[in-house]
């Protein structure tokens, strides 16, 4: 578990993780509205050297961006109204090739989603704290989480 209380401090946080990223990796951010689940894209994004604009993509559903030759698409699914509504956005095709996939509100999504490599649950504890509990549950997930761990005891 990580306490966060301030925004620069979950950019710090995402720019961390960001050096640990293998090429493929499935990320579940989980919280209420305003948690900070884009602020920990946008972090990574930056970390990861996109100089541009990070918008949450509540109406678009997916943000595609490429950073350095990796592609790395970022999913809101607030407003989804049935998982199947999925297939219509083509989601299949975004676990096609080596990216890191970022889902926000994975819950709308259902069993289509798969299973994630990392879940992040963000939690608020107040103004500006923020509680993260890490999970994996996957190989890679797993080994992201130790890699995560062996760069904060550096």
């Amino acid at each position: 578990m990580r306490i966060i209380d301030s925004t620069a401090a979950m950019e710090a946080f995402a720019a961390e993780i960001a050096a640990c990223l293998p090429a493929s990796l499935t990320v579940f951010l989980q919280g209420p509205l305003g948690a900070g689940k884009t602020t920990f894209v946008r972090g990574l994004l930056r970390a990861l050297g996109h100089q541009g604009p990070v918008r949450s993509p509540t109406y678009t559903l997916v943000e595609p961006y490429e950073v350095g030759g990796q592609h790395i698409y970022h999913f809101d699914l607030y407003r989804l109204a049935d998982p199947e509504e999925l297939e219509y956005l083509g989601l299949r095709d975004y676990f096609l090739d080596d990216a890191i996939r970022l889902l926000e509100w994975p819950g709308q999504g259902g069993a289509r989603l798969g299973r994630p490599d990392v879940i992040l649950d963000i939690r608020p504890t107040g103004v500006d704290g923020r509680e993260i509990r890490l999970g994996s549950s996957t190989p890679a997930g797993a080994r992201l989480l130790v890699r995560l761990g062996a760069a904060a005891q550096e």
